[in-house]
């Protein structure tokens, strides 16, 4: 099985597509998408629809449970803020059932699980920002791999003899008893690389590759500056941060 990965899509079309088109061409059998389709850009209800089309797997994010009315976004940026209103006020009843029906976390075999944050608290929508916090999912995890978002920016844990740190953008799993993967953004990459992210999974060789490519990001900013979303979260796209 080749699993095409779609990290946080965050409303942006242009990057989704350039993500679907380039995985398309490699013989993706199903898509997988970590979450927060929503959020951020001009486009969410179409990134919705274009997910339906895929007949991808898809987990809720925060964002998407923010538009949902189903997490308080106090905590939220002012950007994320006015950007979650404005999604939720421009989407239709059926937009806001599919996002708010998604699940936080689902196995898909017996290699693959998919969650948005962490996988021992995934409601708490926290980051996995040491070994601890590596350490406490990797031992909720009953699969292979745990693939997931919210950071922004790619890199894995992976559990050998002990847990090992890697921002390599490709390696095998074969060796690897437990993984919990970072497949970075589709919509907005926050590590200083502004190129789309997104990663290939072949259960048969058990190979993961993530892949980064441009896409028009000219066009995404247009289009959230003309719908009067806040300028800055156009102008960061070129920026990857």
């Amino acid at each position: 099985m080749k699993y095409g990965i779609l990290g946080d899509i965050h409303s942006n079309l242009e990057a989704l597509e350039t993500a679907v088109t380039f995985l398309q061409k490699r013989g993706v059998d199903q898509f997988l998408q970590v979450g927060d389709i929503v959020g951020y850009g001009a486009d969410p209800s179409a990134c919705i629809q274009r997910l339906k089309d895929l007949r991808a797997i898809v987990v809720a994010g925060n964002h998407d449970w923010a538009v949902a009315g189903k997490l308080d976004t106090t905590f939220f940026n002012p950007y994320a803020r006015e950007a979650v209103a404005w999604t939720r006020s421009i989407l239709s009843r059926s937009d806001l059932h599919y996002i708010e029906s998604l699940p936080l976390v689902v196995k898909v075999d017996e290699h693959v699980t998919l969650v948005h944050a962490t996988l021992d608290q995934p409601e708490a929508f926290d980051y996995i920002q040491t070994y601890y916090d590596a350490h406490r999912s990797l031992n909720a995890l009953h699969t292979t791999a745990c693939f997931m978002g919210h950071s922004h920016v790619p890199m894995a844990f992976l559990q050998k003899h002990t847990i090992v740190h890697t921002n390599a953008e490709r390696f095998s799993l074969r060796d690897v008893s437990r993984a919990l993967i970072n497949v970075g953004s589709i919509g907005q990459p926050r590590d200083d690389n502004p190129k789309t992210a997104f990663a290939l999974f072949d259960t048969k060789s058990m190979e993961y590759t993530l892949f980064r490519e441009s896409y028009d990001d000219d066009r995404t900013a247009a289009k959230i500056v003309s719908a009067g979303l806040p300028v800055a979260l156009a102008q960061r796209l070129s920026l990857g941060r």
